[in-house]
């Protein structure tokens, strides 16, 4: 009877622990992390999304992601032109063996082009994430508020 009581004390935290650790996926020795979009309001025609990608296993690249929340859905970076943000399609995201990658604002992310409807706080939609090597993986996508800077993790929104 001690010994039951023991493995259930043990077990139930990590029974506990379970939903926080939820939003996390795999796909071969990909580990993707939280996968967030931002909020968006009625007309706008676009919106971003993000996550963190880390490799364990060989070199990988993430090709494409396909959702339908939007006509397309395309991977994009920004980079400083001299004194302006450049935002550009790119065919594919390295994941390199061994290495994080993250998808954020200000760096690479995803597009989500000709919205079907507003992006919603607090809303979540299914995306599937194709990769060179791991091959397909579906996630949910938590859409965060209209600012955030990192999802769920409770940073600021951005100021202008």
């Amino acid at each position: 009877m001690q010994i039951r009581s023991l493995i259930l004390s043990l077990l139930f935290p990590l029974l506990a622990a379970a939903p926080a650790a939820a939003h996390e996926y795999t796909a071969g020795g990909i580990r993707i992390g939280h996968p967030w979009a931002r909020a968006t309001v009625p007309g706008q025609p676009s919106g971003g999304g993000f996550l963190k990608l880390t490799n364990t296993g060989g070199d990988d690249k993430l090709l494409a992601i396909r959702a339908d929340v939007s006509a397309t859905v395309e991977l994009h970076t920004m980079q400083m032109d001299g004194d302006v943000m450049r935002m550009r399609q790119v065919d594919g995201i390295p994941v390199p063996a061994g290495q994080t990658v993250e998808l954020q604002p200000g760096g690479y992310h995803i597009m989500f082009m000709h919205l079907k409807a507003p992006l919603q706080q607090g809303s979540r939609f299914p995306a599937t994430l194709v990769f060179e090597k791991a091959g397909e993986v579906k996630v949910d996508f938590k859409v965060e508020a209209a600012g955030a800077r990192a999802g769920g993790h409770g940073a600021g929104g951005m100021h202008h």
